[in-house]
C-alpha cells in the first residue's frame, strides 16, 4: 500500500462543510493538477468554473436541489464539456471543425471527467473534503444559462470543496468479482447477482433507513428493499426520462446534435 493507494481507498464524499476558506493557491494547485488530467488527442475539451461568490452560490443552491454543502463549502468547481475554445482556434486557422456531433460530446465528458477526478485527488492531498454533485447534468440546462455557456459549452459535473464538518465511515462499494472481467464480459447469473449486492443490499438499506426524512418517503412510496429505493424513491423512471429529455435539449441547443436529438 503506498500514499496514492491509501488516499484513494481511503475516499468519502463529504456533505457537510467548515468555511475556513480554500486559499488562491490551493484553488490554483487543484485546477493546474486537473489540467494535467490525460485527454484525447491532448485537446483538452474542457473548462473549469470557479464558483466562490456567496450570493452566486445561493443561485446555484436551488439549481443543484438546495443541497446544503453547496452554500456550506468555499469552492464549487464546474467541469464543462467544451469545445468552444477548440473550434474558435480552428477557424482561425482556416481549419473547418467537425466537432459538432455527439461523439465529440461524449469526446468532451470524458475529458471533463477525468479532469474532475485528478482535481479531487489533489484537493484530498490538501486535506479537503469533496463530493461530486450528480445534479449538475440534472441541471445542465440551467446551469448553462447561469455560467452563459455559448455554444460548444455543456456543464456535466461540479465539484464540491472544502474542509470537512464530519468523519463518515468508508462508504462498501461492490466486489472487484463483480465489475472485472478477463477478456471479455462474462454475465451473471442470478445466484452471482446476489452475491454481488449482498453487503450493499444490507448496509444501503440500513443507511437510508437511519435517515429520518428518507425512511419516511421509502415507507410512502412502499419501498420492500434497497433496489426498490434506487427505483421509486431515489431514481424513478419518470424523473429520468425527464431529465434525460432536458440534457438532450442542451446538448442540441448547443450544437452537438445539429439536426436534433431523434
Amino acid at each position: 500500500m503506498n500514499e496514492t493507494l491509501r488516499q484513494i481507498t481511503s475516499h468519502r464524499s463529504i456533505r457537510k462543510y467548515k468555511t475556513d476558506p480554500v486559499s488562491d493557491d490551493v484553488q490554483s494547485r487543484i485546477c493546474r493538477a486537473a489540467l494535467r488530467a490525460s485527454s484525447s488527442g491532448n485537446m483538452q475539451t474542457l473548462s473549469i468554473i470557479v464558483s466562490r461568490d456567496p450570493e452566486r452560490k445561493k443561485q446555484l443552491w436551488e439549481l443543484h436541489f438546495r443541497q446544503d454543502m453547496i452554500l456550506q463549502a468555499p469552492l464549487l468547481l464546474t467541469f464543462c464539456a467544451d469545445w468552444n475554445r477548440m473550434n474558435h482556434w480552428c477557424r482561425m486557422s482556416d481549419a473547418d471543425p467537425g466537432f459538432d456531433n455527439f461523439l465529440c460530446f461524449m469526446v468532451a465528458v470524458g475529458d471533463a471527467f477525468i479532469a474532475a477526478q485528478n482535481a479531487a485527488l489533489a484537493a484530498e492531498s490538501f486535506g479537503l473534503g469533496i463530493c461530486f454533485m450528480g445534479t449538475t447534468l440534472r441541471s445542465a440546462k440551467e446551469l448553462a444559462r447561469f455560467f452563459s455557456c455559448p455554444e460548444g459549452v455543456v456543464p456535466v459535473t461540479t465539484l464540491v470543496a472544502g474542509y470537512p464538518d464530519e468523519d463518515p465511515p468508508l462508504r462498501d462499494r461492490l466486489p472487484a468479482s463483480g465489475i472485472v472481467h478477463q477478456e471479455r464480459y462474462r454475465d451473471y447469473d442470478d445466484t452471482e447477482i446476489r452475491a454481488v449486492y449482498e453487503t450493499r443490499e444490507r448496509d444501503g438499506w440500513n443507511r437510508y433507513m437511519s435517515a429520518n426524512h428518507l425512511a419516511e418517503k421509502v415507507k410512502a412510496l412502499g419501498a420492500q428493499n434497497l433496489a426498490q429505493i434506487y427505483t421509486k424513491v431515489k431514481y424513478p423512471k419518470e424523473y429520468n426520462e425527464m431529465f434525460s429529455k432536458d440534457l438532450l435539449d442542451v446538448i442540441s441547443e448547443k450544437g452537438f446534435m445539429p439536426s436534433g436529438p431523434s
